[in-house]
Formats: C-alpha cells, sequence, structure tokens
C-alpha cells in the first residue's frame, strides 16, 4: 500500500507511513494536520486528502482482486500462472482483463456455438497452419453441420461467434484499442428530430449537431451532453477510425491469405463492432465522465469552502426580512447568539403598499430589540425592499446588508428547522436563517445539504458519493479551521468537529442543556460516550468562552499546555500574561522546550496561537450597494461599469449578482488579459467586484461581463 501510495503522490515514504498509520489508529485529517506535523513531516489538508483516497483507492482494489481469486477458485479454473499475473497486476483494468474470460454472463452466441460442437472448427480456421481454398473449408464445416447446425454456413458463422469472444478477450488487442480512442475518439451528438423545437431542449441547442474530441473536451460541456442524452433531447456516439482500428488488430491476427484468414476478417469485423468497440468506447466514456466528475466535484468543494468561510458579521443584534410582495415581507428580530425574539410580516410593496406602516414598525423594531444590523434576503422583491429599508431614518446608525437566500427553503423545510422551531412556520424559520446567515455562514450554511446551497454545476449528474465524500470533507476541514464555540454551536456544527459526529454532537447539547455551560476542555470529558480517543480528537477545535483556563479559548491542544506553562513559568509570567505579548513571545528560544513528541512545528503553532488567541481566520463583513438605476435586464447597456458579487464559480468563469433576476457570465477570457488556468485564483465566492457590460442578449436573458481591475 505504502508503495502504491508515494506512486501516487510522490510524497515521503515516512510521512505516508506514519499517516497510515494515524489513519488506521482513527485521526481525522484536521487533526493529523494540525497536530501531528512532527509525524508527518508538515504534511497539510490536501496531502493528507491524497493519502487517504488512494489508501481507499489501493483497498478497493485489493478487496476487487481477492474476489476474482476466489471466484475463479470456485470455478476450478485458477492456475498457478493465473494466480501469480492477478496478484502482479496493479491496475484495474488490466485485472478485470484477465478476469474476463472467466466472468459470469449472460449466455453469449459464443457459447451456443460451443454447446453445438464449432469449437474444434474455430480452432483450425484460428490455428491458419492448412492452406484452405474455398472449397477446403466448405468441405470442412460440413463435418460440424449436425443437429442444430443445418448448413455449412451455420457452421462457419457459429465458429465466427467464438474466434470473435476470443479476439475480443485479448489484451494486447484491448489495450491497443484503448489507445486509439484515448488518442483520438471523438464524442459526437445530434438532436433527436422530434424535440428540434422543443422549449425545455433549446438550452442544449448548442448540442444538437456537435463533434469533439473526448480527451479535450471540457468538464462542462461533457455534463452537458450527458444530461440532454438522458433527458432524451440528442443522442451522442463515441468513434474512431474503424478502417485504421480493423487494420491494426488484422494486422496482429492474420498470417495468410486464404478462405481461413477470411473467415477471421469477418470474425475480427464482428467482434470490432459487437464486443470491443461498444465495451471499450463506453470504457473510454466513462473514464471521461468520471474525470469529469472529478473536475465539477474539485470546483463545487473550492466554491463551498469560499461559501462557508465566508465573512461574518459576528455576535451582533440582526433584523432579518425575507421580502416578497403579494405574500409580504416575513422579519425576525435575533439577539446576538441568533435567538428569535419576535416574528411579523409588514406589507410596504404592492399590492398592498403598506409603506408608512411598515417603516413604523420596522423603526420599532429597531429601537426595542437594540437592532446593530439588516439582512435582506437576496430572492424575490430584495431590491425593492433595500430601498425601503434605506430610506428609514433610525435613531442609531444600523448597517444593511443583502445575503444569499440559497438553501434557505430546503433548511426551512427540514428536521433541523422543525426541531428548533417547532411551532412556527417555514417563512419565519427562512427568515431566521438570513439573519443567521449574516452573523455566523459557516454555523448556518452547515445545518443545509451542501448540494442544495447551488454553488456548482451539474451536481445531480456527477458520482453522488464522491461529491457527498468530498463535500463532506470540505464541510469537516473549514469548521475544524474556524474552531467551534462548545457552549453555542448547534447539533449539525459539532457534529463536524474532528472526532465527534452526530451522536457525540447530540450528546454534547444535552449535557449543556442539563448542567449549563461548559467551564472546561476537562469538562468535555464528562460528556457520555466521549472517551479519550473523541477527546484527543477534538479539545483543540473546542472554543470555550471566559473559561477557567485562558489556553481553553485557543487553537493550543490540551497536549500541550504543559509546554506553554513551562514557557510562562520561565518567563516569570502567568499562562495569561503571555497571550497577545508578541514582544515577550518573540523572544523565547523554542530550542529549549523541543521534546521527543513536541518538535519546532508545534511549538511555532503554538506561538503563533498565543499572539493572536482565538482570531477568526475570515474576513469581517462589509456592507454592498448595487447600481440603484438598474432594476432589470433592459436597463443594462454596453460599456456599463456595476458593482457586482461573485455567486458562483465555474471552470469555464464566474457568475456575477448585479442585483437584477440574471446573472452575468465573465467567460475565462474576459477574466484576466493573460491566459487563466484556475478561475478560483482570479475571484472567490460573495467577492464584491466591478464588472464592465460586453454583451446583452435580451431574448435568451444572457448577460456578458469583464472583470474591470
Amino acid at each position: 500500500m505504502e508503495t502504491y501510495i508515494v506512486s501516487q503522490t510522490q510524497l515521503p515514504t515516512k510521512s505516508v507511513h506514519n499517516t497510515i498509520k494515524l489513519l488506521n489508529e482513527d485521526c481525522t485529517i484536521p487533526f493529523i494536520s494540525r497536530y501531528r506535523k512532527e509525524l508527518t513531516g508538515n504534511l497539510d489538508e490536501v496531502q493528507i486528502g491524497d493519502i487517504v483516497k488512494f489508501k481507499e483507492q489501493f483497498e478497493a482494489f485489493e478487496k476487487r482482486k481477492s474476489a476474482i481469486l476466489k471466484s475463479l477458485e470456485e470455478q476450478e479454473v485458477l492456475t498457478s500462472e493465473l494466480q501469480n499475473k492477478i496478484e502482479e497486476t496493479t491496475d484495474l483494468i488490466a485485472l478485470e482483463d484477465l478476469y474476463l474470460p472467466y466472468k459470469k454472463k449472460r449466455k453469449t452466441k459464443a457459447d451456443t456455438a460451443r454447446e453445438n460442437g464449432l469449437e474444434p472448427l474455430a480452432k483450425i480456421i484460428m490455428s491458419q497452419s492448412r492452406n484452405l481454398g474455398s472449397s477446403d473449408i466448405a468441405t470442412l464445416a460440413m463435418k460440424y453441420a449436425k443437429r442444430e447446425v443445418n448448413s455449412e454456413e451455420e457452421a462457419l458463422e457459429g465458429a465466427r461467434h467464438i474466434i470473435a469472444e476470443w479476439i475480443n478477450e485479448r489484451t494486447d488487442i484491448r489495450n491497443m484499442l484503448r489507445n486509439q480512442l484515448e488518442r483520438f475518439a471523438t464524442i459526437s451528438s445530434k438532436v433527436v428530430k422530434k424535440y428540434i423545437d422543443d422549449e425545455k431542449a433549446q438550452k442544449f441547442r448548442d448540442y444538437f449537431d456537435w463533434n469533439e474530441s473526448l480527451t479535450r473536451i471540457p468538464s462542462h460541456r461533457l455534463l452537458a451532453i450527458l444530461r440532454a442524452t438522458s433527458e432524451g433531447f440528442i443522442r451522442n456516439k463515441i468513434e474512431i477510425d474503424d478502417e485504421k482500428a480493423l487494420f491494426k488488430i488484422e494486422d496482429r491476427i492474420i498470417k495468410s491469405n486464404d478462405a481461413a484468414s477470411k473467415q477471421i476478417k469477418l470474425a475480427i469485423e464482428d467482434s470490432y463492432k459487437r464486443l470491443l468497440l461498444p465495451a471499450l468506447s463506453n470504457e473510454a466514456l466513462s473514464a471521461a465522465k468520471e474525470k469529469a466528475d472529478e473536475t465539477a466535484i474539485n470546483v463545487f468543494a473550492k466554491n463551498l469552502k469560499q461559501l462557508l468561510l465566508g465573512s461574518p458579521l459576528g455576535e451582533k443584534r440582526v433584523l432579518a426580512i425575507d421580502p416578497g410582495f403579494r405574500s409580504g415581507c416575513k422579519v425576525v428580530c435575533l439577539d446576538a447568539q441568533g435567538s428569535l425574539q419576535h416574528n411579523e410580516t409588514i406589507y410596504p410593496h404592492a399590492p398592498k403598499n403598506d409603506t408608512k406602516g411598515a417603516m413604523k414598525k420596522i423603526s420599532s423594531l429597531a429601537d426595542a430589540h437594540k437592532i446593530e444590523a439588516i439582512a435582506i434576503g437576496n430572492g424575490t422583491a430584495s431590491r425593492e425592499t433595500e430601498q425601503f429599508i434605506k430610506r428609514i431614518h433610525f435613531k442609531n446608525p444600523i448597517q444593511v446588508f443583502v445575503v444569499s437566500e440559497a438553501g434557505a427553503s430546503i433548511y426551512s423545510a427540514s428536521k433541523i428547522a422543525r426541531d428548533e422551531f417547532p411551532n412556527y412556520d417555514v417563512t419565519v424559520r427562512g427568515s431566521v436563517s438570513i439573519g443567521r446567515r449574516l452573523q455566523d455562514p459557516l454555523a448556518e450554511l452547515v445545518k443545509i445539504d451542501a448540494k442544495s446551497i447551488g454553488v456548482g454545476q451539474y451536481q445531480h449528474d456527477v458520482d453522488q458519493a464522491k461529491l457527498k465524500s468530498s463535500l463532506d470533507t470540505s464541510v469537516e476541514l473549514c469548521v475544524n479551521a474556524v474552531g467551534v464555540n462548545i457552549n453555542t454551536a448547534s447539533v449539525p456544527l459539532l457534529s463536524y468537529v474532528s472526532g465527534i459526529g452526530q451522536k457525540l454532537a447530540e450528546n454534547v447539547v444535552n449535557y449543556r442543556e442539563e448542567n449549563g455551560a461548559f467551564t472546561s476542555r476537562k469538562e468535555i470529558m464528562s460528556v457520555p460516550r466521549l472517551g479519550a480517543k473523541a477527546f484527543e480528537q477534538a479539545a483543540g477545535f473546542l472554543r470555550i468562552r471566559e473559561g477557567k483556563n485562558p489556553l481553553d479559548d485557543s487553537s493550543v491542544h490540551p497536549e500541550s499546555y504543559s509546554v506553554v506553562s513551562k514557557i510562562a513559568k520561565d518567563k516569570g509570567v502567568k499562562v495569561s500574561e503571555l497571550l497577545g505579548n508578541k514582544t515577550l513571545l518573540q523572544k523565547i528560544e523554542l530550542e529549549k522546550y523541543v521534546t521527543e513528541k513536541v518538535g519546532m512545528p508545534t511549538l511555532k503553532d503554538i506561538i503563533k496561537e498565543l499572539e493572536k488567541p482565538g482570531l477568526d481566520i475570515r474576513e469581517e463583513a462589509k456592507v454592498f450597494t448595487f447600481n440603484q438605476d438598474i432594476k432589470n435586464i433592459t436597463d443594462l447597456q454596453e460599456g456599463q461599469l456595476l458593482p457586482g458579487i461573485v455567486n458562483n464559480i465555474t471552470n469555464f468563469g464566474c457568475f456575477v449578482d448585479i442585483g437584477i433576476k440574471e446573472s452575468g457570465l465573465i467567460h475565462v477570457s474576459n477574466l484576466a488579459d493573460s491566459f487563466v488556468s484556475d478561475v478560483s485564483e482570479h475571484v472567490h465566492l460573495h467577492q464584491q467586484i466591478i464588472v464592465k457590460v460586453l454583451d446583452v442578449d435580451v431574448d435568451r436573458k444572457r448577460i456578458q461581463l469583464k472583470l474591470h481591475k
């Protein structure tokens, strides 16, 4: 396993060995990357994640190998030569090729021919050892025409079926065709005629007559073609040069120029069209799809990470509004910890137009609840509600933010929301979610299935197990990078903390409700079923504000408290006096504190944390305002410079909210003057940017933008 992982990652053998050992001891990626740097050689989360991925791949491969060997033993066909070949194989495709002749499958044409006694004929033809003329092969075939075989042609056809299967099972031929597909395959698509004018099919119009290299097709385009195919609007086909492929097969097999070689040529054509090409083109398409999935999932995971690490306003009292026209605007007031204090509905817009009453109500609520910020959802009536709020003269200055509603409706109808607010309907829960997203995006977004947040493309078309695994890992890394206040965190947030999980998270919250707030990290071990291993994995990521030990509100792990105490003692100060004392901390000779267990990487991390204990790695939330003159797509003109917010990132560019219903696209070619290989290096989700309008297609509701530097 180690050799395989090293070959795939190019990481040092010792680092891989120690990381595998830690993973086998049920250590998590966040814990290993943060607190076991000495053992891993300072590997980061991405490198450890790669080790996890290839470890799982290797284990799955070995499991498949064992299953194949068991099957071959049961069939009593396992020779020592075959066993050696299988055991020495390190490639899944090669393994499946070795197993192919023995794989249990539906009855084939070759099986029927064998039952009819035609295998000896097939062997004679395939041997090409006799110089057979047409009459010779006819005479030979007639010997096998009996019972189910009524003629010499049927006998020859049956023999060709057997030969075709032999050709299909030849590893060298399969690999040669794989090489042709890898280098030269194209994917083409044609519209199904009855859908040519279908309204739903028009979004796939670009692929009604399309042809492109399968190797070079971008992820989003392949997934779009496959989506259109699955919906029945188009048909796709994988193609290579058939003549060239057939010639290459013939060159490997045909050794004579007689009647036998003619039969073999027919068998080659049959094998190619009926067996080889369908199977291997599907294999090539599956490989391309797997690659496209990986690209799409990586983009999704990157976007999710940026969204989760979005700027928090912090513990401020918030008035949140889920805007609407006919149904009104749902208003809630939250305290600094996000608890619901008040809710009601106002009707400032058409058809009721109770603007005065709504203004008066918002003003009185802001006073009564000492509101410090207002959060407005970015859905229907968002712009109108923002303008309405900005006309109110508040006694104290109040910041106004527009907040993404993506996934809020999913949360409001979820079991988590029902458990939190059993006595309120979905509209109130949705407004609460909008307000809490402003206070702390991470804490609120972890309650929503990541796929529902809408920060990727074709999330329903990619491998769902891989997508879930990748997104769960992203959430876990973000939660642990930020750290969690154990006394305020919800069950969903706690469940992503290293070593905790759903059940222990519930136990933590139940313990907190029964015994009051935790006052020290030591007390965490009193939680039922939270043992030494879970404590080791979780403690460094759980924060206790104003606890007994000042280090409990830092990322310093309890296992290192003794080191900090020794440093404080040597400097003649209390531990609390070290915190934030940069001048004193920079004078510490770290070499003095290196031990067998605590190395320089850990000591440097400790000093860095003591300099700024509990520092939130996220940026502060900033107020943003759209251009108030742009209300719909018809207000746009080429050349306009507009403020916008990045609301989705793809491989081909990013989408930008400019304050109207339709988002604009900045294509990769318009992100920079030079070549852009990674969109995320130029923009990030929810980034506030200035864009230039390049083109407006009102009919297709498409807006082309350029990033304005």
